[in-house]
């Protein structure tokens, strides 16, 4: 390791010194401590008896080599602390930990596990050029293991059910929910203790490199929930690691999170050499295929306030992190959860920006769903929530998200929220979806929506598939089926997101009737789509489309397959002079085909 590096924060490899290594005589153990006044090393290799470690290099770091030691075997450093107080701790560059409430990290050797996604690896882009259509899971409750003492399957046995529905549905990702060790179910992976360690609770390191790598076998992409902004409070963990705050800011002030835990000092060189390792860490040894950074806000402005002003150790080590990333891992996606005007996200960091591939839209998520769940007769008024975000669209390369942040805490489910009783809600999710996919920009969903899922998501409770069951539900689930599938197939869809002849409004001024109409290109491709909004049928809608002859209809979210009202639609429509007479049901959306 770079010693400097790591401590100017410039360091990405600092997991293959520090942690747990085995080698052919035993494993050699090493930590990065420099206020503790002595560590032991101890295991079940020393039947959990101390064996004192020795300081080296600067004496910052201590090591000890033990040669009984063998894989799967558990350990911990017991650290006195200045005052001769101590405290056993896991390894912070451990690769693997026991299930909670145990809390020993366990020797791994991540070498042994052969990847076959040779092809996956070289075809790998960041999809700028290309669609990217998310499918956001948490593993522990998109499908339960009525078998299993915690209902949990394992990595492995995720693969064999996640990945032929994924297939089926037409997703071409998948990103996972932090999977980093955590000791809260219900925090959901966010507050870690454990930066390199996969969560045991469904298996092994080996396991989840099995699920990644099947998933590329079978041209599925996965993207990894990365948490760089705070860490659990328990102290075991990161929390005052040598008896004092190395991690964290030794003041709660700006110390404590809104989470209530603790926000890393990210001003210090050895912590962002921390987290800078532990992402590479996912992208190199896991073949994880982007991150999904969570709070970004939160680095960017003290507290995630921007009336505190702008944490510039946060802003630097982004730059610094995504710039490194890019350089080792120039095809993995790098995204960003940022709900702030922050400008530059997606900006080069070479170029005074942040360095990120892609921007969540919350704007765009928030305006949508505000529309869409306020009553028909307001739409007129709230008319351009709809067209707002094509104003500013093209300041950063934006994702679509409908995630899982949108579906608990009494926010309800993206079905519920549309206004209206039950049956009222089907048609225009659909059309919703529908203009979801028109828009520009890559797509994020979580599990459950694709089917109309109604209850909030619990992460202790399975997906509620029964609901497959009932045809309204099914003939929704076949819509976005269908429409996944369209996406995939169409570079109109996503081959010019970020380039502004992609798209144009057709017609984005009919607030009386609540009509919308654009298009969507791509080379010699043109697409056209046309929603009403409304809740009630529009007639004689004279639509102008320039250069064309007729429409070909792709698909229709009123047809009655779907649970929709129209048993036959009109396959193809003859366009006179550039302009076309349309009849439009009520919540209801149309792409075509220019032809």
């Amino acid at each position: 390791m770079d010693f400097y590096g790591f401590y100017t924060g410039r360091s990405f490899d600092a997991y293959h010194y520090l942690g747990a290594h085995l080698t052919q005589d035993g494993a050699v153990f090493r930590t990065f401590a420099p206020s503790a006044q002595k560590i032991s090393l101890i295991g079940e290799f020393s039947n959990w008896e101390e064996l004192p470690m020795a300081k080296v290099y600067d004496g910052n770091f201590w090591e000890r080599i033990v040669p009984q030691a063998k894989p799967g075997m558990k350990y911990k450093y017991r650290i006195y602390r200045p005052d001769g107080s101590w405290l056993d701790h896991c390894d912070p560059y451990g690769f693997f930990m026991e299930l909670r409430p145990h809390n020993a990290s366990i020797l791994q050797d991540l070498s042994s596990y052969t990847f076959r996604d040779e092809s996956w690896m070289r075809r790998r882009t960041d999809g700028r050029c290309r669609p990217v259509n998310i499918y956001e899971v948490h593993l522990g409750s998109w499908r339960t293991n009525p078998d299993a003492p915690n209902g949990w399957f394992n990595y492995e046995e995720i693969a064999q059910r996640l990945i032929p529905y994924v297939k089926e549905a037409g997703f071409n990702y998948i990103e996972l929910m932090p999977v980093s060790e955590h000791p809260s179910d219900a925090s959901w992976g966010y507050q870690n203790t454990g930066f390199f360690s996969p969560t045991s609770r469904y298996g092994t390191p080996h396991q989840l490199m099995t699920l990644v790598d099947r998933c590329h076998q079978a041209d599925i992409g996965v993207i990894l929930d990365f948490v760089p902004v705070h860490f659990a409070v328990d102290d075991y963990a990161l929390w005052n690691y040598d008896g004092t705050p190395l991690y964290e800011y030794p003041s709660w002030d700006v110390g404590r999170s809104e989470w209530g835990s603790c926000n890393f000092m990210h001003s210090r060189g050895e912590v962002r050499s921390f987290l800078q390792s532990a992402a590479h860490y996912w992208l190199e040894e896991f073949h994880f295929d982007g991150l999904r950074m969570d709070a970004v806000r939160n680095l960017l402005y003290w507290q995630g306030d921007e009336a505190r002003g702008t944490n510039q150790g946060g802003i630097q080590f982004l730059q610094e992190l995504n710039r490194g990333l890019k350089e080792r891992h120039p095809t993995a996606m790098l995204i960003a959860e940022d709900s702030s005007t922050y400008p530059g996200v997606t900006r080069p960091a070479d170029q005074g920006g942040l360095g990120f591939d892609y921007k969540w839209d919350m704007g765009w998520m928030h305006d949508t769903l505000s529309y869409f769940q306020s009553d028909p007769w307001e739409r007129s008024q709230k008319y351009h929530q709809l067209t707002f975000s094509m104003q500013y669209f093209y300041n950063e390369r934006y994702l679509l998200p409908f995630s899982h942040d949108e579906v608990v805490h009494g926010k309800a489910t993206i079905l519920q929220k549309m206004n209206g009783d039950y049956e009222k809600k089907f048609p225009q999710a659909r059309a919703l979806y529908l203009y979801m996919f028109l828009h520009p920009g890559k797509k994020l969903n979580f599990m459950g929506s694709e089917f109309g899922q109604l209850r909030e998501w619990d992460e202790s409770r399975e997906q509620d598939w029964e609901l497959l069951r009932y045809p309204i539900h099914d003939g929704f689930y076949h819509f976005f089926q269908a429409l996944n599938r369209l996406y995939l197939e169409h570079p109109a869809l996503w081959a010019e997101d970020y380039q502004g002849d992609g798209f144009v409004w057709l017609d984005c001024h009919q607030e009386g009737r609540c009509l919308y109409a654009l298009e969507r290109r791509s080379g010699s491709e043109r697409l056209a789509a046309v929603f009403n909004f409304s809740d009630q049928c529009q007639e004689n809608y004279q639509l102008k489309i320039p250069h064309t002859q007729g429409l070909a209809l792709l698909l229709d979210s009123d047809s009655a397959p779907y649970g929709g009202g129209t048993q036959q639609s009109q396959n193809h429509i003859p366009v006179t002079d550039g302009q076309v007479s349309l009849t439009l049901p009520p919540f209801s959306g149309r792409l075509y085909q220019i032809q």
